[in-house]
Formats: structure tokens, C-alpha cells, sequence
């Protein structure tokens, strides 16, 4: 029997701890499991930063992985736990549009998770993570079939995180999907809707500057000059060379960008 895995992905941080407690009842529940942090960075309540961080690492992760997301601004609220089933995996995830790049990617089938054995009691009304999330993503990797959980939906939560929005015949308006630790902005410009920005005229509004250059490496420009290049995932970022690009223009996940194409 290969050894069950399961993912973590919060926007906890690591100075309390929720995250240890939250292996710890993995552990309690399915002791063989393995456990991979793919990050506790997401910033707080970030849901749009949470969805694209999880669909950066899915694919990478062999068949029966149960992902296991916390970042739930709605903790205690109606918003449902649900269980989605997609690309040979598991996710467990509050019903609120953290799994919208997963589900818009893959052929899934959504399932809310109604059946209080899994759950530890009593359910906090603050700490899910541990208390439904947690035991519910062990007893998966454990070999709990998932229809135990609940049934079947189709009305599971999804949103156009990663979709920027026409707002004119050569206008668009998006957002800063996530800052990474370098500083790095990454967009909700796909390269494979704009494939062409280094062949063109255009700019980028983020912040007070307006960006109008594209470069294939990071050291194509000198400091404190922002530029576009498209990531490792496919979407353009704002970069500085050896420079934080979200500090020299004072922006965070979530901050509005306009593109106009000239």
C-alpha cells in the first residue's frame, strides 16, 4: 500500500499553531500519512491567492493526494466544507471559490461534507482547520470512500480569479494574483490570452506607474525599472531585478491592474 499523502495549504502562518495542531489530529486519525506543506504564506483571507498557490502545485502530486485548504475568512458562517474530486485527487475546502482554478481546469465532481463522524467534537466555531478540514482530509487518505461525506452538488462556489475583465475594445482589468517572496507580482494576465505584449505597443497601470516593457530574464533591465515576463506558471509578473516590484509600487495580492493595448 503506498504511504497516504496529504497537502496543507493556510493562511496561518507559522508563529501560532494551528498548522501543528492541525497535523496532529492528521496524525491521530491516519499515522501513516505524510504530510507536505505547500504553504502557510497565504496572506489573510486571501481566497483568490489561496486558489491560485494550490493550482500551481496540484498537478505535481502523484494520484490519491488529498489536499487539505484553509483559508476561510467565512469560518462559522453558513458557507459549506465540500469535498471535490478532480485530476486523480482529493481537495477538502471551505465553499468559497478556493478551489475555482481547480474546478475550472479539470473535470470534477463536488460533494458537501454533511457527515458529523468525520468531524471532531465539539466543532469549534473558529478553528475548522482542525476540526472539520483536518479529520475529514485523514480519514480520506485512510481509504473512507468519499461518498461517505456527503453527496453529490453542483452549486459549489466558483470565481474567475485568474479571468481579467474587458472593459473596452483594448482595455482590461485584472489583479495581482500573488506577491512572492521576492517581491515578484504575479497577474491574472495569462501569456496564453496576451500572447504578444512583447510584439506591441501596450501599458500596465499598477500602483502610480505605468509598465510598457517586457523582458525574458530578470537582469534584462536595470534597478528600479518594472517590467513584465511571464512566470513559471504561465501569467505575466511585474518584476524589479533584485528588487521587490510590489514594494516600488506599493501593491499586494489582490491590487487592481489596467491594460491597454495600443
Amino acid at each position: 500500500m503506498p504511504v497516504p499523502l496529504i497537502t496543507l495549504t493556510t493562511d496561518f502562518g507559522l508563529s501560532d499553531h494551528y498548522v501543528g495542531t492541525m497535523k496532529g489530529v492528521i496524525l491521530s486519525i491516519c499515522p501513516r500519512a505524510r504530510i507536505v506543506d505547500i504553504s502557510h504564506g497565504i496572506g489573510a483571507y486571501e481566497i483568490a491567492e489561496g486558489a491560485f498557490t494550490l493550482a500551481q502545485a496540484y498537478r505535481y502530486f502523484p494520484r490519491r493526494t488529498v489536499h487539505v485548504v484553509v483559508v476561510d475568512p467565512g469560518v462559522g458562517t453558513a458557507r459549506r466544507p465540500i469535498l471535490v474530486e478532480a485530476a486523480k485527487q482529493y481537495f477538502v475546502a471551505p465553499d468559497n471559490g478556493v478551489l475555482s482554478m481547480i474546478c475550472a481546469r479539470e473535470k470534477h465532481k463536488a460533494r458537501a461534507i454533511t457527515n458529523e463522524r468525520y468531524f471532531l467534537k465539539p466543532v469549534s466555531q473558529t478553528f475548522h482547520g482542525r476540526d472539520i478540514f483536518a479529520p475529514v482530509g485523514a480519514h480520506l487518505a485512510a481509504g473512507v470512500a468519499p461518498a461517505r461525506f456527503g453527496k453529490l452538488i453542483a452549486d459549489h462556489l466558483r470565481q474567475d480569479f485568474d479571468k481579467p475583465v474587458r472593459t473596452g475594445r483594448r482595455a482590461w482589468t485584472g489583479a495581482v494574483l500573488k506577491v512572492d517572496r521576492f517581491g515578484n507580482m504575479v497577474t491574472n494576465f495569462s501569456a496564453a490570452e496576451f500572447p504578444d505584449l512583447d510584439l506591441r505597443a501596450f501599458e500596465m497601470a499598477a500602483g502610480p506607474r505605468r509598465i510598457s516593457a517586457t523582458a525574458r530574464h530578470y537582469a534584462a533591465y536595470g534597478p528600479g525599472e518594472p517590467f513584465l515576463i511571464v512566470g513559471s506558471a504561465g501569467y505575466y509578473e511585474i518584476s524589479v531585478s533584485q528588487g521587490s516590484a510590489a514594494k516600488l509600487l506599493g501593491c499586494a495580492a489582490g491590487a487592481p491592474l489596467e491594460l491597454t493595448l495600443f
